[in-house]
């Protein structure tokens, strides 16, 4: 299941300096809506249904959390922010920004203010052109077409000029060229699935997630920690190395990046919290022989979370079985994965402080932490 939806915008502007405005505009969809993945170039294309100055116009492929509807809004919001005053004008008019949203995956969404496809995609070459150089498989859920089919079949018959590229706001984001495989990790609802899932997508990386809902043992020791703790753990250890094991063999890392939301030795940090001393030291000997044979992260990013925002965060994703977690658990486990990263020398570790960030509902605090990333890869 994919963390984000696959957005297309078309962009345009007939008035002032139309290139800056687009840019401008490109750089907001970024930090308030979602990552751009790709920018088609800039078209010079006569105004299409009115006599006006030309207009500029590009396409872009946006991953977001939002909905289509909330796309929407934040679109409009933009438009505000860049100058435009929307007026109850019947038939077309001159803009200085213009954002319509062409599709949203391959839904057909129709209500009183959203209707994806648009409507008119296939009719204006200008919409068109900047969508082939997008360069994705996207069929036209109503016509069944691709792009080029869609172009080959469009009445527009006026002239569609290339004038410029752009520079994706990803441009400087280069850092996942540098390594290979990248694991995060941190307390339990801090997010790293979801925060790894979305780079990978972003980054077009390879996925390998933890199989914790495969675990027998789970729920049971949540209703009986002494019992099933030390059970617990070895199934873990064994699933993490066994899962490992067989995905790195898999994985060419010379043509593939790896995203992991989990590195082994979580086994040993949570096995500290929840076994008894005489279980963890056997637990901790068997550890050890495996851990020297497990392959180690490039980079190892911690997030750091406060536990009381843990424990919303746990509540509000409503599994059944985590619903006991006390405030003191969280900080134990915090505690541990801290004292452990502090003596490590094996590992390249960069521990981001998730305080009053919330990386799922708000794409500058996404942002944020992609540049931590990159900041911890370029010393």
């Amino acid at each position: 299941m994919k963390a984000q939806h696959q957005v297309i915008l078309s962009i345009g502007s007939n008035q002032g300096d139309r290139l800056e405005t687009i840019k401008k505009c490109i750089c907001l969809i970024h930090q308030e809506i979602g990552t751009i993945i790709r920018l088609s170039r800039v078209y010079e294309t006569a105004a299409w249904g009115f006599d006006s100055d030309a207009f500029y116009n590009c396409a872009l492929i946006l991953h977001s959390q939002f909905s289509a509807q909330e796309v929407l809004l934040k679109a409009l919001s933009i438009e505000q922010k860049l100058g435009r005053i929307r007026k109850n004008e019947s038939g077309y008019q001159s803009r200085v920004i213009d954002i319509d949203m062409i599709a949203f995956d391959e839904e057909i969404i129709k209500t009183e203010v959203l209707s994806i496809p648009h409507p008119l995609m296939q009719n204006r070459k200008f919409v068109l052109l900047p969508f082939q150089d997008l360069k994705i498989n996207w069929v036209h859920p109503v016509f069944h077409k691709t792009i080029a089919e869609l172009i080959t079949d469009c009445p527009d018959q006026g002239d569609c000029i290339v004038v410029e590229s752009l520079e994706n706001p990803l441009q400087d984001a280069i850092f996942f060229q540098k390594i290979k495989h990248i694991a995060f990790e941190g307390n339990i609802g801090v997010g790293k699935t979801t925060l790894a899932s979305k780079i990978a997508e972003d980054f077009k990386g390879v996925k390998l997630f933890e199989r914790f809902a495969d675990n027998s043992f789970l729920e049971k020791f949540y209703t009986d920690q002494e019992r099933y703790a030390f059970s617990l753990e070895l199934s873990f250890l064994a699933d993490r190395y066994e899962q490992l094991s067989e995905n790195l063999k898999l994985l060419n890392l010379e043509n593939n990046f790896l995203v992991a939301d989990y590195h082994v030795f979580k086994s040993l940090i949570f096995a500290k919290v929840t076994l008894e001393e005489q279980e963890f030291l056997l637990y901790k000997k068997l550890f050890e022989i495996i851990y020297k044979e497990m392959p180690k992260p490039d980079l190892y990013v911690y997030l750091l979370q406060k536990p009381e925002q843990l424990l919303k965060n746990i509540q509000k994703r409503g599994r059944s079985y985590e619903q006991g977690i006390s405030v003191g658990y969280l900080e134990k486990i915090n505690e541990a994965y801290l004292d452990y990263l502090n003596l490590q020398t094996d590992l390249d570790v960069l521990i981001i402080d998730m305080s009053n960030r919330d990386f799922v509902n708000n794409q500058e605090d996404y942002l944020f932490v992609l540049d931590e990333i990159q900041k911890k890869i370029q010393e």
